[in-house]
């Protein structure tokens, strides 16, 4: 399999790495882009210079290691930062705020309207229309507590 693989020169890598290119395209995760990436660079070196098949082989694996590290290290640690941070934790987003109780609160549980929404509430037994603020959640169930206005 070697002889067949060396045979095909610089070929060999650039084809390797198109195929990694395209497992990246099936399985995203960044990975096989970077180790597509690598094997292309080798190929390309292969094509300007003639080295053995292990200096290949242990330039692919030094450069797939330092894209693999680079990538984690500084590009996929950064966040932009959004303009709707609880866009999927809607719930999250709901912590301090005051609404009004659509429907009492009874032995610990109730509802609240929030824009279009009813949503479960947990709390001290309060009746209809009181003010309650939210302090924490539990998946879709807010915790709440009642609210002073003023």
């Amino acid at each position: 399999m070697i002889e067949f693989l060396v045979s095909l020169g610089p070929w060999a890598w650039i084809i390797g790495g198109v195929v990694l290119l395209v497992l990246e395209v099936l399985a995203p995760g960044q990975i096989f882009l970077w180790l597509g990436v690598s094997a292309i660079v080798v190929g390309l070196i292969g094509f300007v210079a003639d080295i053995s098949w292990q200096a290949e082989f242990i330039i692919f694996g030094i450069l797939a290691v330092a894209c693999v590290v680079i990538y984690k290290r500084y590009v996929r640690g950064r966040s932009e930062a959004s303009d709707r941070p609880f866009l999927n934790q809607r719930a999250v987003g709901m912590v301090g705020r005051t609404f009004t109780l659509q429907e009492a609160i009874r032995h610990g549980e109730g509802k609240v309207r929030i824009n279009d929404t009813v949503w479960r509430v947990r709390g001290p037994d309060l009746p209809k229309g009181a003010s309650v603020r939210v302090v924490s959640t539990d998946g879709a169930m807010l915790s709440v507590e009642a609210h002073e206005a003023g």
